[in-house]
């Protein structure tokens, strides 16, 4: 009588095909993950932004005019004049720690700022303003926010 020997375990075969989907699953949520992160970071560009343009425009009701960009270009100045923003506004997602820029928006760490129709000297005020910052992912592009004048 011949005897039956039980096999115990998993072939090679078995535990590649196994290895290879717990890959495939690992890549689908890694970007799935990043997608939802990149949306969160430009959900926050979008926030600080219009924080910013508002607290803009309540400046401008106030003092009849928009600050130029030599009058807000650090965060010590930037607070004093517009006083209801919160600190961390002129910070983008990954970002330093003072993000707003005197030209427009042109990579995804900056805010942009320009203050046009400005009169000459330094503490003069300007009429309009536009606003910037650049998206990440699939739809990467440059949004602006422009003064309601």
């Amino acid at each position: 009588m011949l005897k039956k020997t039980s096999q115990k375990g998993f072939t090679i075969v078995e535990l590649l095909i196994v290895i290879v989907v717990i890959g495939i699953l690992a890549m689908l949520v890694l970007n799935t993950f990043n997608g939802v992160q990149a949306k969160a970071r430009n959900t926050e560009r979008q926030t600080d932004i219009k924080a910013i343009a508002s607290q803009l425009e309540a400046y401008y009701a106030d003092k009849g005019g928009y600050p130029k960009y030599t009058q807000i270009n650090d965060a010590t100045k930037l607070k004093a004049v517009l006083k209801g923003l919160d600190e961390g506004a002129a910070k983008a997602p990954q970002g330093s720690a003072f993000d707003l820029k005197g030209v427009q928006s042109t990579v995804k760490t900056d805010y942009g700022y320009v203050a046009t129709d400005c009169g000459s000297a330094d503490t003069d005020l300007c009429q309009k303003f536009i606003l910037s910052y650049f998206t990440e992912g699939d739809d990467a592009a440059v949004v602006t926010v422009k003064s309601l004048n």
